[in-house]
């Protein structure tokens, strides 16, 4: 993908300096607009690269001004700004605007063409398209067919950086609900990345972003993955009011042909996150007691654990239209406070020590015992692995 990021780091713009909004070098770049009048800036897309050389603005400063928030309230991916005659100069408040909001803004000074700029843009969107078809032509291979194209993958991997003999992981990204789209966050997701590993891989398949990454090249290692997680959940939070993603990370592994397993533990991570509403749930390796179950090839044993242990609730909801295994499960993920559990179901404190002690009654268990917690806790793990496989 061409992004912000790559004209900087290139050599094909030696026209462009950027001076302002360098924390948004992550934006996409999908295309490029010659704007000379605020009532054109309608015209731009999201994406796009926005030049003017104020040929039709007014020389106060403030049409500058006013054209570049209008460029951004669009979602343009940056401004360039080509200083002469029509901008002598370009505003202190038009700078201080960009680095406020992270918006990229370039000078190009009178001396360079703008069809050059044109032309040279064209050529690097369509270089960097046709990068990522590859990138992603690889990776969905590597991820769904590589036995039959394993000796092509390999090549194609080292040539993209991931040579043979690396540790390589999947990091999947969906959303939570079958409303909301992926793409929405990509932006966001793919700059976090873009600041913790120096390549990776990026796919889109069904509702999913899907990332390979390589242990070798985490440019933050003292940072753990969990915390740069975590700052994208804060950051989608703060924006929405609400998280509506989640991010599962999937074990390291050598072997090209166990990079599938790391994509099927990611998508592990993210269905146990769903079913539990936990969002510090990040990575295979943390879904504890899950892997021993999913393990143990004696379903029939697992089965008759969990029915022996909340049969009897199941069937008493059953006959009486009650939700006393609900209220278990919520029990146990409060640890048993009255209070919490109060809050959480809108009950009165009394209305849950009846419960409780019915629960107890049923069961022939004291749900005190940290023992039958432990042993409640693994049936209903055991439930939802035999119920999601």
């Amino acid at each position: 993908m061409g992004t912000i990021r790559k004209i900087v780091e290139g050599v094909q713009f030696p026209m462009l300096t950027l001076i302002a909004g360098h924390n948004g070098t992550y934006r996409r770049v999908t295309g490029i607009n010659v704007v000379e009048s605020i009532d054109l800036i309608m015209f731009c897309r999201p994406n796009e690269l926005v030049v003017t050389t104020g040929i039709n603005l007014s020389s106060d400063g403030d049409s500058l001004e006013q054209l570049v928030k209008l460029a951004f309230t669009k979602k343009v991916a940056g401004f360039i700004i080509n200083t002469g005659p029509y901008i002598p100069n370009i505003p202190e408040s038009v700078t201080s605007f960009a680095n406020e909001h992270d918006f990229p803004i370039f000078h190009m000074p009178w001396n360079y063409r703008i069809a050059d700029l044109l032309k040279t843009t064209f050529q690097f969107i369509a270089n960097h398209h046709q990068e990522l078809s590859i990138e992603e032509k690889v990776l969905y291979n590597l991820l769904f067919h590589y036995k039959q194209n394993a000796n092509y993958i390999k090549d194609q991997l080292a040539l993209l950086g991931f040579p043979q003999g690396r540790e390589l992981a999947i990091i999947a990204c969906t959303t939570n609900g079958a409303q909301a789209n992926i793409d929405r966050y990509e932006v966001m997701i793919q700059f976090a990345f873009q600041n913790r590993y120096k390549r990776f891989l990026k796919l889109k398949h069904k509702n999913h972003l899907i990332f390979l990454i390589d242990r070798a090249q985490i440019n933050t290692p003292n940072t753990p993955f969990s915390k740069v997680v975590e700052e994208i959940y804060d950051k989608i939070t703060q924006k929405n009011g609400y998280l509506d993603i989640i991010i599962g990370k999937g074990n390291y592994h050598k072997e090209l042909e166990n990079v599938r397993k790391s994509y099927n533990e990611s998508l592990t991570v993210i269905q146990l996150a769903k079913l539990h509403n936990n969002r510090f749930l990040y990575k295979y390796k943390e879904i504890g007691a899950y892997k021993i179950i999913m393990a143990v090839q004696n379903q029939t044993l697992i089965k008759s654990y969990s029915q022996d242990i909340l049969g009897q609730l199941y069937r008493y909801d059953e006959l009486h239209n009650s939700d006393y295994v609900q209220f278990l499960r919520i029990y146990l993920d409060e640890n048993g406070s009255t209070r919490r559990i109060s809050e959480r179901l809108f009950l009165h404190r009394n209305t849950v020590l009846y419960k409780i002690k019915k629960v107890e009654t049923l069961l022939d268990m004291d749900l005190s015992n940290p023992f039958t917690k432990t042993n409640l806790y693994i049936a209903f793990l055991i439930e939802d692995v035999l119920t999601h496989q």
